[in-house]
């Protein structure tokens, strides 16, 4: 069977991406602002008990994909397409680009996560770059002066450089800013391998991925997977534009891939 394959561009240069300082929507820094201050400890903590269970939905990958594509994400200055094209921009340049299918997939699904908005959830919960919690906040995280109105700033332990844990503790033993992230890991974990999984959980970790912080949190296994984050990385943010994908051509392609991994529903 032949699969139509599009290679979507964008008419931005690199240094023009997550460009904070540029003229982006108000609600970008709005968004920040919220995210900044209520991102805390004992957030995170109630976000995993109440989600990680797993009992939203059942569903499956591809529903899950036009179900998400009602959504636009405010913490984003790059685009105001729907999720789903998004999702198909990075997944067909990195096919195009001759990765692994496993790879491919990835670009699918990364930010299938965001349906947490759609579950109610306010989007500063939900998207926007994410950041270890019960530590000291990184002043390389974008808008980090909006972290003085959270409560951990002023806790001596919390905001202390190792917080509640320990130096090369590993990054699976360390509480992310809760977000789509964390909860696509959780969803997605048991059907693909560790590289998949780590970008999945990690890939909007830009203070880690991109500044090179907290990598006093890292662990041996960490520092190998980075490279597999570093080149998502760069097919997520730079396939960014204002075309969308031709989804009608490209679905029985990925319908199919995702059939290779995944059983017809799984649980959100």
């Amino acid at each position: 069977m032949h699969y139509c394959l599009r290679v979507i561009t964008s008419s931005k240069k690199k240094e023009e991406f997550r460009d904070y300082e540029a003229e982006a929507r108000s609600s970008v820094k709005e968004f920040y602002r919220l995210n900044h201050k209520n991102q805390t400890l004992d957030f995170v903590r109630q976000k995993r008990g109440e989600f990680l269970s797993l009992k939203k939905s059942e569903m499956g990958i591809w529903e899950m994909a036009q179900h998400l594509n009602q959504l636009v994400d405010d913490s984003d200055p790059d685009t105001d397409i729907s999720q789903l094209g998004h999702l198909l921009q990075t997944s067909e340049e990195i096919r195009r680009a001759g990765h692994p299918d496993w790879f491919i997939l990835v670009g699918l699904i990364h930010d299938l996560g965001k349906v947490l908005c759609l579950y109610g959830e306010p989007q500063w919960a939900v998207v926007g770059d994410t950041f270890p919690v019960g530590c000291a906040f990184s002043d390389k995280i974008v808008y980090s002066e909006f972290f003085e109105a959270n409560p951990d700033s002023q806790d001596e332990k919390l905001s202390s450089r190792l917080g509640v844990y320990e130096e090369h503790c590993g990054l699976e033993n360390v509480l992310m800013s809760w977000g789509h992230d964390e909860y696509i890991y959780h969803v997605t974990k048991d059907y693909l391998p560790i590289e998949a999984q780590y970008i999945l959980r990690y890939h909007s970790f830009y203070p880690w991925h991109t500044e090179g912080e907290y990598n006093y949190l890292t662990n041996e296994q960490d520092r190998e997977m980075l490279k597999w984050v570093h080149k998502f990385n760069s097919y997520d943010l730079y396939t960014k534009s204002h075309e969308a994908p031709d989804e009608k051509s490209l679905r029985p392609f990925y319908e199919n891939l995702i059939g290779k991994y995944f059983p017809s529903k799984i649980r959100w």
